[in-house]
């Protein structure tokens, strides 16, 4: 089978936030590509595996980057001992086999990129593969999705209107102390107790955000320090290594958030 690895084989640990499960669901239903918008390690791209496996699609995840160019998400044609062949770019393996793709920060890809996702995104559903000659259609199960974070992005790297309204949209935000915790505490088998102080600091970094901080202290990175204390480092050392030093290089910043760890931990 074409998508046997991207099928995933175990349900991904996901704590609801609202009804965005069943949201998604209907979406899927109707086939409607979905707009994932949120800040950077709020959850997004385990929401969407998390679907995926609910759904049972394989999940196609392409990460976006400035070097991106249309022919890394539709193929090419590459050289090998017996000649020219072609080879399926990752959209375009998802939209003739069925699976989601899933186009991470899309909004990083160069925008004459993103330009080759609107016949897919429409009641075409249809994928052009020009330097082949060939016209994809979509195969029933296929679906479209994209995140990006607009809080994080500059002006010349917001998505345009023309693509922003192809999508229906779900929007994620930090979870609450008491959601958190309880992610923290699952995904690092760390005390509950512990994992509440941890996002407590959290908490006390995302009001910075604007005053100096360009973003708040991630989930991720919640459970990077959680699994550090985990493996026996002590929690001080734990948050400094990964909730202050990776955000940070100014100095008052820096030494309020050392501050607010050395309050939470004793």
């Amino acid at each position: 089978m074409e998508l046997e690895q991207y099928t995933i084989k175990s349900e991904p640990y996901y704590q609801p936030q609202g009804n965005e499960v069943e949201l998604f669901e209907a979406a899927y239903q109707q086939r409607l590509p979905v707009m994932v918008k949120g800040p950077t390690g709020a959850g997004k791209s385990r929401f969407v595996e998390y679907m995926a496996w609910k759904l049972g699609r394989p999940l196609i995840t392409v990460a976006g980057n400035e070097d991106m160019t249309a022919s890394d998400l539709v193929g090419r044609f590459l050289l090998d001992k017996d000649g020219t062949r072609w080879q399926d770019g990752p959209l375009a393996l998802a939209a003739r086999y069925g699976a989601i793709a899933y186009l991470d920060e899309i909004v990083e890809a160069r925008k004459d990129t993103t330009v080759v996702i609107h016949p897919l995104t429409d009641y075409r559903r249809t994928l052009p593969l020009d330097r082949k000659g060939e016209l994809i259609s979509a195969h029933p199960d296929f679906q479209l999705v994209i995140s990006y974070n607009p809080g994080y992005q500059s002006l010349m790297k917001d998505l345009k209107q023309s693509t922003k309204q192809r999508f229906a949209a779900l929007e994620f935000d930090y979870a609450s102390e008491e959601t958190e915790t309880k992610i923290v505490a699952k995904e690092t088998s760390i005390d509950p107790a512990v994992a509440a102080k941890l996002v407590q600091i959290a908490h006390r970094a995302r009001a910075l955000k604007g005053h100096g901080m360009e973003e708040g202290i991630s989930t991720r990175l919640l459970v990077y320090a959680g699994k550090l204390i985990h493996q026996g480092i002590s929690p001080r050392d734990a948050s400094r290594m990964a909730l202050v030093t990776p955000i940070t290089e100014e100095g008052d910043i820096r030494s309020n958030l050392e501050h607010a760890v050395d309050i939470t931990f004793g």
